[in-house]
């Protein structure tokens, strides 16, 4: 199969990891990754934040690196992708409050293109309700949101992945060489060594 376009919904304080790794990744493979957050355009950035595991009760926050949009959420029109990627951190929070992300989110799903979201990702795809009837990962903190949306949480190892249908989702950023993998599985990706 040849190159998708897969369009990444961030915003501000999404975990740095989880937006930099997947969208590198896929473009290192060949696909076109276009990055865009709402009421913001391309060539600004949304600042990210770093969650990581220390021993505490829940994971630190620390900040990330300033993440460059290359795409302007104004001007896409969700039937030009063949994916979503939906990383995890905070802003999934404040972005389930926009009604045009949730319409996006909700294209992706009505027309039964692959979606990725890891962490707290979840939390957009509950605010869209489309987890109805599906299996579904996510941070730990998130599966009483993921089953309040009528999903069965996956509860797996912190560096797996499960994919159910289109779905594809992990609990936190250990899990991106199973969920990335599984996500290129869904776009027919296919790497050769």
């Amino acid at each position: 199969m040849g190159a998708k376009r897969i369009l990444m919904i961030v915003g501000d304080f999404g975990e740095d990891y989880e937006i930099m790794v997947p969208f590198q990744a896929l473009l290192a493979v060949g696909h076109k990754v276009e990055a865009v957050c709402p009421d913001k355009k391309a060539g600004e950035w949304v600042a990210t934040a770093i969650h990581d595991f220390e021993g505490h009760q829940t994971y630190s926050e620390k900040p990330g690196h300033r993440f460059t949009l290359n795409a302007t959420f104004a001007d896409i029109a969700p039937a030009d992708y063949d994916a979503l990627v939906i990383p995890g951190g905070r802003a999934p929070e404040y972005l389930g409050l926009n009604a045009a992300v949730l319409a996006t989110v909700r294209h992706f799903f009505e027309a039964g293109k692959p979606v990725a979201a890891i962490c707290h990702g979840p939390q957009l795809l509950a605010a869209a309700g489309v987890l109805q009837g599906r299996k579904c990962s996510a941070y730990p903190a998130c599966q009483a949101e993921v089953r309040i949306a009528g999903a069965a949480y996956a509860d797996i190892a912190i560096d797996g992945a499960v994919t159910d249908g289109n779905l594809v989702t992990a609990p936190a950023w250990p899990a991106h060489p199973a969920w990335i993998a599984q996500f290129l599985a869904l776009l027919g990706t296919t790497i050769t060594l």
